[in-house]
């Protein structure tokens, strides 16, 4: 990770609420850069456009997660004033981006790792910007000796991208005599190996993960970027679906939106601990869609018009019902 940035604009730096602005110019008016909403993510300026601007609005898109959003950009605007640093021949030490990501499934952990991983790329942090994603099974091996030569290799792919480890807390599952303390011996070895050329996110539940971090004493300092991730409200919930449904050219109407946010919340009351927040929305989505299907196909011969092909109905909204099981969590 080179975490070197050839910066092409002048920037100018203010203070605001205990906030450091990044105001990016360039030679054009200042007045027409701030009236363009497309140069702006999170509310922020950037100078970047391509590649780098399009999967900034990708991560500005997602709904909620505010705090992530503020940390690429203290990384983004880090990278920039250090490119400035380097040109009138300040020091621009790299930092650490090892992270940890914590919380339920379906809160967003993978999504926004694929796009820190290219985020980073664009950024000159990964010279690939690719996500190898592993769990235990991929790391621990069957003998003595045979997780670190699995861990290892596992590091080697992911050189120049993110290692990301979900479910990592249950590489401690087994006690002292586990070979998941193997595989975390062997990745704090290549932290330390392969220092700047990869970066490794460990994910999972938050309370797992607390604990998780607590079996190595070298661990906590090594991932200086911990993030929560917390359960999406109802209303994200909707706004989830209503851009699911978009994305796939059908349409909602109120009835039918009033029956998912029914359907939503059920399910979130009743399993609080195991809800799997944006998966159950788009799981419910998409069996509406099928729902859908079955349901213009007995129509009797009848075709049906461009709204009927679009317009999802409250029958429609209706999951198969299984009994609950416990999600296992290993400690």
């Amino acid at each position: 990770m080179s975490g070197r940035v050839q910066p092409s604009d002048q920037i100018q730096i203010t203070k605001n609420a205990r906030q450091i602005n990044v105001v990016l110019r360039s030679p054009e008016p200042a007045a027409a850069l701030a009236a363009d909403p497309e140069s702006l993510f999170h509310g922020k300026p950037l100078s970047h456009q391509g590649h780098f601007g399009e999967i900034m609005k990708d991560l500005d898109r997602m709904v909620g997660l505010d705090h992530v959003k503020e940390l690429v950009f203290e990384i983004y605007a880090l990278l920039r004033i250090a490119g400035l640093r380097a040109e009138v021949g300040l020091t621009a030490g790299h930092q650490v981006y090892h992270m940890v990501f914590k919380g339920n499934p379906g809160t967003g952990k993978t999504s926004v790792a694929r796009i820190v991983a290219k985020l980073f790329q664009t950024m000159g942090v990964l010279t690939k910007g690719h996500l190898i994603e592993v769990e235990r099974a991929d790391l621990v091996g069957e003998y003595i000796g045979h997780t670190a030569l699995k861990t290892r290799e596992l590091v080697k792919k992911a050189i120049g991208g993110i290692l990301f480890i979900d479910e990592a807390y249950s590489l401690a599952r087994g006690g002292e005599k586990d070979f998941g303390k193997e595989a975390i011996d062997t990745l704090v070895k290549a932290m330390e190996d392969h220092k700047n050329q990869f970066i490794l996110i460990l994910a999972g539940y938050s309370d797992e993960m607390d604990q998780f971090l607590q079996t190595n004493p070298g661990l906590p300092s090594r991932f200086p970027i911990q993030l929560d991730f917390p359960d999406y409200t109802v209303d994200q919930l909707m706004q989830i679906a209503e851009l699911m449904v978009k994305e796939r050219e059908y349409t909602l109407g109120p009835t039918t939106e009033l029956k998912i946010r029914q359907q939503i919340m059920n399910e979130k009351n009743q399993l609080e601990i195991a809800f799997s927040n944006a998966r159950f929305v788009r799981n419910l989505i998409e069996k509406a869609m099928r729902n859908h299907a079955v349901r213009l196909l007995s129509m009797n011969g009848v075709q049906p018009s461009r709204q009927d092909l679009m317009m999802i109905r409250p029958e429609d909204v209706k999951l198969d019902r299984k009994p609950a099981k416990e999600t296992p969590r290993y400690i």
